[in-house]
């Protein structure tokens, strides 16, 4: 009996001298004031330079702990950044906008609304900042149609109905002022049209591309037509493995990116070059050539629109197309 005495006072006494864990949270209260607006939205600055570095914050004060979103729209271009957040105070801590965009297309210089509004709560705070230049990326710039169709670059158009290969230059890019259509009903073969982008077009042997794979993402924006969902992109990466300035697909290696447009608007697609694989007819096949993804040794870039030739009208458009390096594109 005394045995079960001595075990309930050292029971007792753990108990009694446990330090209690710190609550995390928001304290009582915070959870009893009322949501308000301390501080009103301010912008860093009226107008930014993301081609020059430049920066813009954002800020406010709330009188609790809140959920707050972010919204910047191009005025022109329609871009959208999407910032989330959950803060008391808002400022340079909480974000700083480098021009990047959340939903394409890409801002450009512009004037753009800004908008803090808080889910559950009927405030919403506006401002405004305008774009003087647009961001800049790092990269290997392949084509992004705002100067024209390069006279090294070399293309095909199948002689079907309502064929439309053609620079554009309207409200619609996703990047710039310009991109590339390719629409077309072909009803006797998948290939519709193509895009020839070869290295001397830059005056170079091979694309100047890092000679780790590894480290070289490829990148395209995409545009699906709404209500259609047939056409088929295929980029094709042509290697010359032994460095006499042209492609053997006997023995040298050409490796496919298959980009199925089954979405509508502009997306971006990007790769890293080691995952894009070596395809015959759509089907993943051994490389013809050393099988090692040499992006050093690119000599020509095919870009071809396929659709099936039962489906009919098909259509896409391409824009920005550049690698980029130890990592994808940041729009």
């Amino acid at each position: 009996m005394k045995n079960y005495a001595v075990l309930i006072m050292i029971g007792l006494a753990f108990f009694s001298c446990r330090k209690e864990e710190p609550f995390e949270g928001p304290s009582l209260e915070e959870i009893n004031t009322p949501f308000a607006i301390v501080t009103d939205l301010v912008v860093s600055q009226s107008s930014v330079d993301f081609s020059a570095g430049e920066i813009v914050t954002f800020s406010a004060e709330l009188s609790k702990t809140s959920a707050w979103q972010l919204r910047i729209v191009g005025e022109g271009s329609g871009a959208e950044k999407i910032v989330l957040g959950n803060s008391k105070v808002i400022d340079v801590s909480s974000y700083m906008w480098e021009g990047s965009t959340t939903n394409l297309p890409m801002f450009k210089a512009e004037n753009c609304a800004v908008q803090l509004s808080f889910p559950g709560q009927e405030d919403t705070l506006f401002g405004a900042v305008e774009i003087t230049a647009a961001k800049t990326n790092a990269g290997f710039l392949v084509a992004d149609f705002d100067s024209g169709f390069n006279p090294g670059w070399t293309s095909f158009i199948q002689s079907g109905l309502d064929m439309d290969f053609q620079i554009k230059t309207d409200d619609g890019a996703a990047e710039g002022d310009s991109y590339y259509n390719m629409a077309g009903t072909v009803d006797w073969d998948y290939l519709i049209g193509l895009v020839n982008f070869n290295a001397d077009a830059y005056g170079a042997d091979h694309f100047p591309l890092n000679s780790n794979p590894d480290n070289v993402y490829f990148n395209v924006m995409v545009y699906g037509e709404p209500g259609l969902q047939n056409s088929i992109v295929l980029f094709q990466f042509e290697e010359d493995e032994n460095g006499d300035g042209s492609f053997n697909g006997a023995d040298e290696d050409m490796y496919s990116l298959e980009v199925l447009v089954n979405w509508e608007g502009w997306q971006l697609i990007s790769f890293k070059y080691t995952d894009i694989l070596a395809l015959v007819d759509g089907v993943p096949s051994a490389a013809a050539g050393n099988g090692t993804h040499n992006s050093d040794k690119i000599l020509k870039i095919n870009m071809l629109h396929l659709a099936n030739p039962v489906t009919g009208y098909a259509k896409s458009k391409l824009d920005y197309i550049i690698f980029t390096e130890n990592g994808p594109l940041i729009p």
